[in-house]
């Protein structure tokens, strides 16, 4: 009687685990197994579900314009590639038994337009290409065993809706979400945390709990935090109830002691895990990553984080990912912001909409602090080819503004409810440089006065009286720009209080003579940082800093000298397809940290001698074109105020050129003093006493050899070369992961070197055509050499280098073995290297 009761007992604890276990799972990855068809008509599909079998098979995310050829006929502020429309099918089973459960897909990106279906029966649209959305399947779900078809009809035929490039497609992440009847919402957790000590942090956690049965329904609601090792460190079980086809809403309070802080420095996490049980039986588990950390905003003395003053480092960037356009996988994110913060970047501005999830996860697990970014444009259209009001009225760069009055407050609100949880968000941003697309705006400043000068950057000749003035003198119109902020930081309110709303203004003294900045928490300034103490002498009750700037020192040294200015986004940190409007071959804006390849630029080694506190030296070159800045005795560069202040360095790590040449040579460091050699002999001291920008500068008449720089720093000396290489002998391949999981999601970035006869890297003027070629089962995600200029085909098997070398970027399959990639090219020796997948 004992072993059969002991035999049942432990039946019954194993299926309850694993009916628990089911009960926890409630996302399914939904990327695979996809048909997709470009077609040539707008017009949505009347007939579905649509006969695919000679669709392409496809996997995602993906982003079919990245897949196209650039073209000069197209436009450059969408980077030379096309839009269109495309359909996508997804077949598959019902994956369980509809009683009592309720099925949702979720789709975190869409470009654009987007339409869906199931089984022939409309779920809804989402205009918004960047705003997360999900529907409910349930009802249209087959219970006869056969196929059910998901539909998604994609409209990017207006392909220059965005001022940059967008790419077109289901590009970002998609899932199935099973839950039970009572079951806590997508989205419908929010944990913050209003008190933190070293010895005890308060956590709250509202939770909302839907129950779609027709009866009331009597619970436990649990929830239990878990630190990064797997310990549990607080928990709380309370007893609620929901009526029925209602839903409540419960603030938990627990506690955590000791607890480890979400910082920069030291990005520590905590999972939130609420439960649902009933009768002991748990129906729904939802679990929510979160950091416990402190931020406030001082209007005087700028930010704290856990009470530490912080300077926030910060750049901007647009959502592309190079060659893989906008279906960015997160090992492409990873190493892009790795190499961010080996600069010295800590903050992230998302420009100008909302980013994946996926990048917002990494964000919190490597400790980067976000500006969240909503929108681009509000009740009037930007130009996309110019970041005006709009002068092109044509079909194809009809954009946002044709949904925003019905669709901006959802948009909104879906994504702040999405993100709301990451620590790595402090602030959210409704509006980018919107003051262009609202009728006679800027002339409020005063500073398009006839007879003014260039508004760039210049203090106001007027009172902010008299621009208040002239703002209520403006003739009555349909939108008012005040209006529509207020509404727009309201519905961010509604939803979050515990982080600021910021937005960027481009005209800010008009801003704030109309009304529109006194919506903000935080003041942001694009560029205009000379309007600083203008704005805050006649408006000390608000808080004014940067949010977007050239990344000049003058704008970092204004930081430096006025605690109330605490942040620094420069455009850009990474070169991002678009916004390249007549300037073919070009394809995108040239940034200043990363290029398009995510290989490090000059602007790298400024930023890190200015951002890391370490030790740091190196070296570029460029050729000078006007020599009238040369002292002919010392060889000194006298550069005016106005080039040091807004030097942003286009060197390379360079030391071939022409015989007698005028090169210049800039030394980004924080060593006090430097010496420079060519070819062993000495060209002199340089000390950052003489340089207030932090570059070392000479003029040096080119010969062949090497150039060394020397400086010391504590007792230690540092040194960087550059040396003239001769024409490409060897390929030499490097790759940041052998081995990679069997997953379908996992990369590794495989970076062509070409070398010289005596082993130097090659870094310019020496260039080659390589091919490549791969022995096993690996996805081959595209190949680029990182220029601006190059506008071959990312799907080419070969490409010509830039400085010397190229990016090949492999994905795996769901296949485990081994992956061989080969490099060659005419006259080079090639190399190999090994992949291991598993």
């Amino acid at each position: 009687m004992n072993k059969r009761f002991s035999f049942l007992a432990t039946i019954f604890i194993l299926l309850l685990g694993v009916f628990n276990s089911v009960a926890q799972d409630r996302e399914t990855d939904f990327n695979f197994n996809w048909k997709f068809s470009l077609v040539e008509d707008t017009k949505k599909p009347s007939k579905l579900p649509l006969d695919d079998e000679n669709w392409r098979d496809i996997r995602l995310p993906h982003d079919w314009s990245i897949e196209a050829q650039f073209d000069e006929k197209l436009e450059g502020a969408t980077g030379y590639l096309p839009g269109g429309v495309g359909l996508y099918q997804k077949h598959f089973a019902t994956p369980t038994s509809t009683k009592n459960k309720s099925i949702y897909v979720l789709f975190d990106g869409v470009y654009n337009n987007a339409t869906f279906w199931l089984n022939g029966k409309l779920l809804g649209e989402n205009p918004y290409g960047y705003s997360p959305t999900y529907f409910d399947l349930t009802k249209h779900l087959k219970t006869d065993g056969s196929k059910n078809v998901l539909t998604v009809h994609v409209d990017h035929s207006r392909y220059v809706d965005s001022r940059w490039y967008s790419g077109s497609g289901i590009y970002r992440n998609v899932k199935l979400i099973t839950v039970d009847k009572l079951h806590i919402p997508i989205w419908g957790t929010f944990v913050t945390t209003p008190e933190i000590t070293s010895e005890k942090a308060a956590v709250n956690i509202q939770v909302q709990v839907a129950n779609q049965n027709r009866g009331a329904a009597s619970f436990d609601l649990k929830t239990k935090i878990v630190d990064n090792n797997g310990n549990v460190v607080a928990e709380i079980t309370e007893n609620q109830k929901v009526k029925g086809r209602k839903e409540g809403v419960f603030n938990q309070k627990l506690e955590v002691k000791n607890p480890k802080i979400w910082h920069i420095a030291k990005p520590n996490m905590y999972t939130a895990i609420t439960t649902i049980s009933k009768k002991g039986k748990i129906v729904d588990s939802y679990t929510t990553p979160f950091g416990i950390r402190s931020i406030k905003h001082d209007k005087e003395q700028g930010f704290f984080l856990n009470g530490e003053s912080v300077f926030v480092k910060g750049v901007c960037i647009h959502h592309d990912g190079g060659l893989v356009g906008a279906a960015v996988p997160k090992g492409v994110w990873r190493r892009r912001l790795q190499n961010l913060r080996d600069a010295g970047v800590n903050a992230i501005r998302t420009s100008h909409n909302p980013f994946s999830q996926e990048f917002y996860d990494l964000c919190d697990e490597m400790g980067f602090l976000v500006q969240a970014e909503i929108f681009d444009e509000f009740d009037n259209p930007k130009d996309k080819r110019e970041n005006l009001n709009e002068k092109h009225d044509d079909y194809f760069s009809r954009g946002y503004t044709e949904h925003f009055q019905k669709w901006g407050k959802s948009d909104l609100t879906r994504s702040i409810l999405r993100d709301r949880n990451h620590p790595s968000i402090f602030e959210w941003s409704i509006g980018n440089e919107i003051e262009w697309t609202y009728k006679d705006y800027k002339h409020v400043s005063g500073l398009w006065d006839e007879g003014a000068p260039n508004y760039w950057n210049r203090i106001p000749n007027i009172s902010a009286k008299e621009m208040q003035k002239r703002y209520q003198e403006l003739p009555d119109r349909k939108y008012k720009l005040a209006e529509t902020s207020k509404r727009l930081a309201g519905w961010v309110k509604d939803l979050d209080t515990s982080r600021p709303v910021t937005a960027n203004l481009i005209i800010p003294v008009a801003s704030l003579a109309s009304g529109y900045a006194q919506n903000l928490d935080i003041v942001g300034f694009s560029y205009q940082i000379n309007q600083y103490n203008w704005s805050k002498k006649y408006y000390p009750e608000l808080h004014f800093t940067g949010n977007e700037n050239a990344g000049a020192w003058q704008e970092w040294n204004s930081i430096i000298e006025d605690p109330m200015i605490y942040s620094m986004y420069m455009w850009t940190g990474i070169d991002y397809l678009g916004e390249a409007n007549k300037q073919w071959p070009q394809k995108g804006w040239d940034g200043d940290i990363l290029d398009f390849a995510g290989f490090k630029k000059a602007g790298f080694d400024h930023f890190k001698s200015i951002w890391v506190n370490k030790p740091n030296l190196a070296i570029g070159t460029y050729k000078i074109e006007d020599t009238s800045i040369i002292d002919s005795l010392s060889g000194q560069v006298n550069l005016t105020k106005k080039q040091l202040n807004w030097n942003n360095s286009q060197a390379q790590k360079s030391w071939n050129y022409k015989k007698g040449e005028m090169i210049m040579v800039e030394i980004p460091t924080n060593l006090h003093k430097v010496e420079l050699f060519l070819n062993g002999k000495t060209l002199g001291f340089r000390s950052l006493s003489q340089s207030p920008d932090r570059i070392l500068r000479w003029a040096v008449p080119f010969q062949e050899g090497v150039l060394t720089a020397k400086g010391g720093f504590d007792g230690q000396e540092q040194e960087v070369i550059l040396k003239t290489t001769t024409k490409p002998v060897t390929i030499k391949l490097s790759v940041d992961k052998t081995v990679l999981t069997a997953d379908g999601y996992d990369v590794a970035h495989v970076i062509a070197q070409l070398i010289d006869k005596d082993g130097n890297k090659i870094t310019s003027n020496n260039e080659a055509k390589i091919s490549f070629s791969i022995d096993g089962n690996i996805r081959v995600l595209g190949i680029d050499n990182g220029s601006k200029f190059s506008v071959q085909d990312y799907s080419a098997k070969s490409v010509i280098t830039n400085n010397g070398k190229a990016l090949l970027l492999l994905q795996s399959l769901k296949e485990k073995g081994k992956v061989t990639v080969k490099f060659t090219g005419q006259g080079l020796k090639g190399d190999s290297i090994s992949i291991t997948v598993e």
